[in-house]
Protein backbone atom coordinates (compact mmCIF):
# COMPACT_ATOMS: atom_id res chain seq x y z
CA UNK A 1 0.00 0.00 0.00
CA UNK A 2 3.02 2.28 -0.26
CA UNK A 3 1.41 3.93 -3.30
CA UNK A 4 -1.76 4.60 -1.26
CA UNK A 5 -0.20 6.68 1.52
CA UNK A 6 -3.37 7.99 3.23
CA UNK A 7 -3.32 5.20 5.81
CA UNK A 8 0.37 5.73 6.55
CA UNK A 9 -0.23 9.42 7.19
CA UNK A 10 -3.10 8.64 9.55
CA UNK A 11 -0.88 6.25 11.50
CA UNK A 12 2.08 8.64 11.54
CA UNK A 13 0.41 11.93 12.44
CA UNK A 14 -0.57 11.04 16.05
CA UNK A 15 3.12 10.22 16.57
CA UNK A 16 4.08 13.69 15.37
CA UNK A 17 1.58 15.30 17.73
CA UNK A 18 3.17 13.57 20.69
CA UNK A 19 6.74 14.16 19.57
CA UNK A 20 5.96 17.81 18.76
CA UNK A 21 7.50 20.32 21.07
CA UNK A 22 4.20 21.65 22.31
CA UNK A 23 3.43 18.31 23.92
CA UNK A 24 6.77 16.60 24.42
CA UNK A 25 9.76 18.93 24.30
CA UNK A 26 11.03 22.10 25.95
CA UNK A 27 9.37 25.45 25.12
CA UNK A 28 10.83 27.20 22.09
CA UNK A 29 12.52 24.14 20.61
CA UNK A 30 11.72 22.69 17.22
CA UNK A 31 10.64 19.04 17.07
CA UNK A 32 13.28 16.33 17.18
CA UNK A 33 13.60 15.72 13.43
CA UNK A 34 15.59 12.53 13.95
CA UNK A 35 12.74 11.12 16.03
CA UNK A 36 10.16 12.29 13.48
CA UNK A 37 12.09 10.48 10.74
CA UNK A 38 12.43 7.35 12.86
CA UNK A 39 8.70 7.27 13.55
CA UNK A 40 8.02 7.97 9.88
CA UNK A 41 9.95 4.84 8.94
CA UNK A 42 8.15 2.92 11.66
CA UNK A 43 4.76 4.11 10.38
CA UNK A 44 5.53 2.93 6.84
CA UNK A 45 6.65 -0.47 8.10
CA UNK A 46 3.86 -1.03 10.64
CA UNK A 47 1.13 0.20 8.34
CA UNK A 48 2.51 -2.21 5.74
CA UNK A 49 2.61 -5.05 8.27
CA UNK A 50 -0.95 -4.27 9.33
CA UNK A 51 -2.08 -4.41 5.70
CA UNK A 52 -0.34 -7.74 5.20
CA UNK A 53 -1.99 -9.21 8.30
CA UNK A 54 -5.34 -7.79 7.22
CA UNK A 55 -4.99 -9.28 3.73
CA UNK A 56 -4.05 -12.67 5.18
CA UNK A 57 -7.08 -12.74 7.48
CA UNK A 58 -9.48 -11.32 4.88
CA UNK A 59 -8.38 -12.94 1.62
CA UNK A 60 -11.69 -14.82 1.24
CA UNK A 61 -13.72 -11.69 2.01
CA UNK A 62 -11.61 -9.52 -0.28
CA UNK A 63 -12.43 -11.71 -3.26
CA UNK A 64 -16.10 -10.80 -2.81
CA UNK A 65 -15.63 -7.02 -2.62
CA UNK A 66 -15.08 -5.09 -5.84
CA UNK A 67 -12.66 -2.57 -4.28
CA UNK A 68 -10.40 -5.27 -2.76
CA UNK A 69 -10.66 -8.16 -5.22
CA UNK A 70 -7.40 -7.18 -6.94
CA UNK A 71 -5.28 -7.38 -3.77
CA UNK A 72 -2.41 -9.85 -4.30
CA UNK A 73 -3.62 -12.56 -1.92
CA UNK A 74 -7.26 -12.28 -2.94
CA UNK A 75 -6.32 -12.38 -6.62
CA UNK A 76 -4.02 -15.38 -6.11
CA UNK A 77 -0.90 -13.52 -7.27
CA UNK A 78 1.04 -14.64 -4.18
CA UNK A 79 0.66 -17.49 -1.68
CA UNK A 80 -0.06 -17.35 2.03
CA UNK A 81 3.48 -18.58 2.72
CA UNK A 82 4.99 -15.79 0.63
CA UNK A 83 2.84 -13.30 2.55
CA UNK A 84 4.07 -14.74 5.85
CA UNK A 85 7.70 -14.38 4.76
CA UNK A 86 7.03 -10.79 3.66
CA UNK A 87 5.34 -10.05 7.00
CA UNK A 88 8.37 -11.43 8.82
CA UNK A 89 10.59 -9.01 6.90
CA UNK A 90 8.33 -6.05 7.66
CA UNK A 91 8.16 -6.84 11.38
CA UNK A 92 11.92 -7.43 11.58
CA UNK A 93 12.64 -4.01 10.11
CA UNK A 94 10.02 -2.43 12.39
CA UNK A 95 11.74 -4.09 15.37
CA UNK A 96 15.02 -2.48 14.31
CA UNK A 97 13.29 0.91 14.43
CA UNK A 98 11.76 0.14 17.83
CA UNK A 99 15.13 -0.90 19.26
CA UNK A 100 16.44 2.59 18.56
CA UNK A 101 14.15 3.89 21.33
CA UNK A 102 14.48 3.73 25.13
CA UNK A 103 13.51 0.61 27.11
CA UNK A 104 10.16 2.03 28.24
CA UNK A 105 9.20 2.77 24.64
CA UNK A 106 10.35 -0.65 23.43
CA UNK A 107 8.01 -2.36 25.90
CA UNK A 108 5.20 0.08 25.16
CA UNK A 109 5.62 -0.36 21.41
CA UNK A 110 5.72 -4.16 21.64
CA UNK A 111 2.45 -4.06 23.61
CA UNK A 112 0.62 -2.74 20.55
CA UNK A 113 1.40 -5.82 18.45
CA UNK A 114 -1.57 -7.75 19.86
CA UNK A 115 -3.88 -4.98 18.59
CA UNK A 116 -2.22 -5.02 15.16
CA UNK A 117 -2.75 -8.78 14.84
CA UNK A 118 -6.32 -8.99 16.18
CA UNK A 119 -7.86 -5.86 14.64
CA UNK A 120 -8.78 -7.53 11.31
CA UNK A 121 -10.83 -10.13 13.21
CA UNK A 122 -13.03 -7.55 14.89
CA UNK A 123 -15.23 -6.97 11.83
CA UNK A 124 -16.40 -10.57 12.20
CA UNK A 125 -17.63 -10.20 15.78
CA UNK A 126 -18.57 -6.56 16.46
CA UNK A 127 -20.08 -3.54 14.74
CA UNK A 128 -17.26 -1.47 16.32
CA UNK A 129 -14.08 -2.61 14.54
CA UNK A 130 -13.33 1.08 13.92
CA UNK A 131 -12.93 1.53 17.68
CA UNK A 132 -10.29 -1.21 17.79
CA UNK A 133 -8.57 0.37 14.79
CA UNK A 134 -8.53 3.66 16.72
CA UNK A 135 -6.88 2.00 19.70
CA UNK A 136 -4.29 0.53 17.32
CA UNK A 137 -3.63 3.45 14.99
CA UNK A 138 -3.17 6.03 17.74
CA UNK A 139 -0.68 4.13 19.88
CA UNK A 140 1.92 6.57 18.60
CA UNK A 141 0.26 9.29 20.71
CA UNK A 142 1.65 7.41 23.72
CA UNK A 143 4.85 6.17 22.12
CA UNK A 144 6.01 9.53 20.76
CA UNK A 145 5.98 11.13 24.20
CA UNK A 146 7.74 8.19 25.87
CA UNK A 147 10.40 8.18 23.13
CA UNK A 148 11.24 11.78 24.04
CA UNK A 149 10.75 11.69 27.81
CA UNK A 150 11.42 8.07 28.75
CA UNK A 151 7.91 7.61 30.21
CA UNK A 152 4.35 8.84 29.68
CA UNK A 153 2.75 11.88 31.28
CA UNK A 154 -0.73 10.39 31.43
CA UNK A 155 -2.53 13.69 32.05
CA UNK A 156 -1.45 14.71 28.52
CA UNK A 157 -0.98 11.39 26.73
CA UNK A 158 -4.35 9.87 27.58
CA UNK A 159 -6.45 12.85 26.35
CA UNK A 160 -4.28 12.97 23.22
CA UNK A 161 -4.73 9.22 22.68
CA UNK A 162 -8.48 9.46 23.26
CA UNK A 163 -8.70 12.34 20.78
CA UNK A 164 -6.95 10.19 18.20
CA UNK A 165 -9.33 7.29 18.82
CA UNK A 166 -12.33 9.59 18.31
CA UNK A 167 -10.72 10.92 15.13
CA UNK A 168 -10.29 7.38 13.80
CA UNK A 169 -13.95 6.65 14.47
CA UNK A 170 -14.77 9.65 12.28
CA UNK A 171 -12.56 8.90 9.29
CA UNK A 172 -12.85 5.12 9.30
CA UNK A 173 -16.63 5.18 9.58
CA UNK A 174 -16.60 7.38 6.48
CA UNK A 175 -14.20 4.92 4.84
CA UNK A 176 -16.46 1.96 5.73
CA UNK A 177 -19.42 3.51 3.92
CA UNK A 178 -17.61 2.76 0.65
CA UNK A 179 -18.09 -0.98 1.12
CA UNK A 180 -21.37 -1.18 3.03
CA UNK A 181 -23.32 -2.92 0.26
CA UNK A 182 -20.66 -5.62 -0.15
CA UNK A 183 -20.25 -5.89 3.63
CA UNK A 184 -23.95 -6.66 4.08
CA UNK A 185 -23.76 -9.45 1.51
CA UNK A 186 -20.69 -11.13 2.99
CA UNK A 187 -21.61 -10.59 6.65
CA UNK A 188 -18.89 -8.13 7.66
CA UNK A 189 -19.73 -5.61 10.41
CA UNK A 190 -18.79 -1.93 10.72
CA UNK A 191 -19.87 1.31 12.38
CA UNK A 192 -21.15 2.42 8.96
CA UNK A 193 -23.70 -0.41 9.02
CA UNK A 194 -24.47 0.19 12.69
CA UNK A 195 -25.04 3.96 12.42
CA UNK A 196 -26.81 3.86 9.02
CA UNK A 197 -28.64 7.13 8.37
CA UNK A 198 -27.63 8.47 11.79
CA UNK A 199 -23.97 8.49 10.75
CA UNK A 200 -23.59 12.27 10.69
CA UNK A 201 -24.91 12.64 14.24
CA UNK A 202 -22.48 10.03 15.51
CA UNK A 203 -19.58 11.62 13.62
CA UNK A 204 -20.47 15.00 15.10
CA UNK A 205 -20.37 13.50 18.60
CA UNK A 206 -17.00 11.87 17.99
CA UNK A 207 -15.63 15.15 16.60
CA UNK A 208 -16.79 17.08 19.65
CA UNK A 209 -15.18 14.50 21.95
CA UNK A 210 -11.95 14.79 19.95
CA UNK A 211 -11.87 18.59 20.22
CA UNK A 212 -12.59 18.57 23.96
CA UNK A 213 -9.84 16.00 24.52
CA UNK A 214 -7.35 18.06 22.52
CA UNK A 215 -8.23 21.09 24.65
CA UNK A 216 -7.71 19.03 27.81
CA UNK A 217 -4.30 17.85 26.58
CA UNK A 218 -3.40 21.46 25.74
CA UNK A 219 -4.42 22.75 29.16
CA UNK A 220 -2.46 20.00 30.92
CA UNK A 221 0.76 20.93 29.09
CA UNK A 222 0.28 24.72 29.14
CA UNK A 223 -0.34 25.12 25.44
CA UNK A 224 -0.76 28.54 23.87
CA UNK A 225 -2.83 30.49 21.34
CA UNK A 226 -1.53 28.89 18.10
CA UNK A 227 -2.37 25.44 19.42
CA UNK A 228 -5.96 26.35 20.23
CA UNK A 229 -6.26 28.12 16.88
CA UNK A 230 -5.23 24.88 15.21
CA UNK A 231 -7.79 22.95 17.28
CA UNK A 232 -10.45 25.42 16.08
CA UNK A 233 -9.29 24.91 12.47
CA UNK A 234 -9.50 21.14 12.96
CA UNK A 235 -13.05 21.59 14.25
CA UNK A 236 -14.00 23.67 11.22
CA UNK A 237 -12.50 21.10 8.86
CA UNK A 238 -14.37 18.24 10.54
CA UNK A 239 -17.64 20.20 10.54
CA UNK A 240 -17.35 20.89 6.81
CA UNK A 241 -16.33 17.31 6.13
CA UNK A 242 -19.35 15.89 7.96
CA UNK A 243 -21.83 18.46 6.62
CA UNK A 244 -20.88 17.86 2.97
CA UNK A 245 -20.45 14.07 3.26
CA UNK A 246 -22.61 11.90 1.02
CA UNK A 247 -22.53 8.45 2.63
CA UNK A 248 -24.10 6.87 -0.47
CA UNK A 249 -21.32 7.96 -2.85
CA UNK A 250 -18.15 5.85 -2.45
CA UNK A 251 -16.01 8.38 -4.32
CA UNK A 252 -17.08 11.14 -1.92
CA UNK A 253 -16.42 8.89 1.08
CA UNK A 254 -12.90 8.25 -0.18
CA UNK A 255 -12.30 11.95 -0.78
CA UNK A 256 -13.48 12.86 2.72
CA UNK A 257 -11.46 10.02 4.28
CA UNK A 258 -8.25 11.08 2.52
CA UNK A 259 -8.76 14.73 3.53
CA UNK A 260 -8.15 13.77 7.16
CA UNK A 261 -4.44 14.06 6.50
CA UNK A 262 -5.08 17.81 6.55
CA UNK A 263 -6.63 17.49 10.02
CA UNK A 264 -3.51 15.83 11.41
CA UNK A 265 -1.12 18.25 9.74
CA UNK A 266 -3.07 21.28 10.99
CA UNK A 267 -2.80 20.04 14.55
CA UNK A 268 0.92 19.32 14.23
CA UNK A 269 1.54 22.84 12.90
CA UNK A 270 -0.44 24.23 15.82
CA UNK A 271 1.66 22.22 18.26
CA UNK A 272 4.93 23.49 16.77
CA UNK A 273 3.88 27.16 16.71
CA UNK A 274 2.22 26.82 20.09
CA UNK A 275 5.52 25.80 21.57
CA UNK A 276 7.36 28.66 19.89
CA UNK A 277 4.73 30.99 21.36
CA UNK A 278 5.62 29.59 24.81
CA UNK A 279 9.18 30.84 24.31
CA UNK A 280 7.83 34.27 23.37
CA UNK A 281 5.79 34.36 26.58
CA UNK A 282 8.83 33.36 28.63
CA UNK A 283 10.84 36.22 27.13
CA UNK A 284 8.08 38.68 27.95
CA UNK A 285 8.13 37.50 31.57
CA UNK A 286 11.91 37.64 31.86
CA UNK A 287 12.37 41.12 30.34
CA UNK A 288 10.35 43.02 32.99
CA UNK A 289 12.27 41.10 35.67
CA UNK A 290 15.60 42.20 34.17
CA UNK A 291 14.44 45.81 34.00
CA UNK A 292 13.85 45.77 37.74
Amino acid sequence: RVFLPAGTWLLYLPCTWSIGIGLAAAPGCLPDWRMLALFGAGAVLMRGAGCTINDMWDRDYDRQVARTASRPLAAGDISTFQSLVFLGGQLSLALCVLLCLNYYSIILGAASLSLVITYPLMKRITYWPQLVLGLTFNWGALLGWSAIKGSCEWSVCLPLYFAGVMWTLVYDTIYAHQDKRDDIMIGVKSTALHFKEDTKQWLSGFSLAMLLSLCMAGVNCNQTFPYYSAVAAVGAHLAHQIYTLDIDKPEDCWKKFASNRTVGILLFIGIVFGNLWKQRDLKNVEEPSENR
